[in-house]
């Protein structure tokens, strides 16, 4: 059951039903999604109209099962359905099993052995990129970060109909392998949230 604040119009909750039908989720508790003006991320903290800290489009509390939006994208469908299901997808990484999340690092770990470069989206992109080589083989912090990001990305490349985006940056061969990965470990089942 998704709890709608007052931020978030009619037009867009029917938008993000309409994701929410096709993935098929397992509702676990309540969800709450809302949405404000300017969000940025400032000293670890999501303010609103402060002006402080870098830019951000949404933020995710998985303990509080909450999920804010950056109003601006309420006026922008096809950016709306992206963003909102990426953070939708941070939610199914935490309920996948530990078998699961490492196939994903280790299908992640072979495109980067062989050379694969772009990503599905800003956010797992910046961090491929400032990865390095030991990153991968401990299975460090900043890996991890990188798995993560780079599943909901994907994520929300498969299942929120944005079609071409400047952030799909990962080469046609590579998005196919991620297409064919999803279809196997997700498998059209329904996803705990």
């Amino acid at each position: 059951m998704i709890y709608w604040g007052r931020g978030i119009s009619k037009h867009a909750r029917l938008e993000l039903e309409t994701i929410i039908a096709r993935l098929r989720l397992e509702w676990m508790a309540p969800f709450h999604v809302d949405a404000r003006p300017r969000l940025s991320s400032y000293r670890g903290k999501i303010e609103s109209a402060t002006g402080r800290g870098f830019e951000i489009h949404a933020a995710s509390d998985m303990r509080r099962r909450r999920m804010l939006l950056d109003s601006d994208l309420i006026g922008h469908p096809a950016e709306l359905r992206r963003i909102f299901t990426h953070e939708l997808f941070h939610f199914i990484w935490i309920r996948m099993g530990n078998s699961t999340r490492r196939r994903y690092e280790e299908m992640l770990s072979a495109e980067i052995r062989k050379g694969a470069r772009g990503e599905l989206g800003w956010s797992a992109e910046w961090r491929k990129e400032a990865l390095a080589a030991a990153d991968l083989r401990r299975r460090t912090r900043r890996w991890r970060e990188y798995a993560c990001e780079s599943f909901c990305d994907t994520g929300a490349w498969l299942n929120s109909r944005s079609g071409r985006h400047g952030e799909f940056t990962l080469a046609k061969r590579w998005r196919a392998r991620r297409w064919a990965w999803f279809q196997e470990a997700i498998d059209g089942s329904p996803q705990p949230v």
